[in-house]
């Protein structure tokens, strides 16, 4: 079973249909909506400040979501996938996002909707995601444009998928 863990007076909230991998780790102020998944060996750490997480969200294995004390907060919104290690940290991250293995997103980063960020990106603090673009490298740039309706219909798959997956192992 996942450690779900009270911190400072908060205790971890979820929505209906999530699955937590066995070795999952969720702490403190976390607050997710319906059919979300969290993988193995994933740290949702909201000891020092809030997370909110929306629907259909999977934040895969390694991953590791945390914030500044008293300056930065994670906000993510609904059909984002969370590629594997990746680290977020005290960034918004708006709808249907598909972040690629083993990126970095810095506090007060926002990715604006129908985005990508390629595997190994680093997005540096306070940079501004344009909607319905790919941003890769180190630090990351936007290499394109992209079809915002082709974006989301492979987004939403890759949610509406590890929704399926998590069926497996319940």
């Amino acid at each position: 079973m996942a450690l779900i863990k009270s911190v400072r007076g908060f205790t971890p909230e979820y929505g209906e249909s999530c699955y937590f991998a066995d070795n999952a780790t969720i702490v403190g102020d976390v607050i997710m909506g319906d059919e979300c998944t969290v993988w193995f060996n994933t740290v949702l750490r909201g000891d020092v400040n809030s997370i909110r997480i929306g629907n259909k969200v999977n934040i895969q294995d390694g991953s590791i979501l945390h914030t500044l004390y008293e300056k930065s907060q994670i906000h993510i919104g609904n059909n984002v996938s969370v590629g594997h290690n990746v680290t977020i940290h005290g960034a918004t991250i708006k709808d249907n996002v598909l972040i690629g293995m083993g990126a970095t997103i810095l506090d007060h980063a926002v990715v604006e909707s129908n985005t990508i960020i390629a595997a190994n990106a680093l997005v540096l603090s306070g940079t501004k995601c344009e909607p319905n673009s790919i941003y890769a490298g180190v630090p990351a740039k936007k290499v394109k444009d992209i079809d915002p309706e082709q974006t989301k219909e492979m987004i939403e798959k890759i949610a509406n998928n590890y929704t399926m997956y998590a069926s497996w192992y319940k």
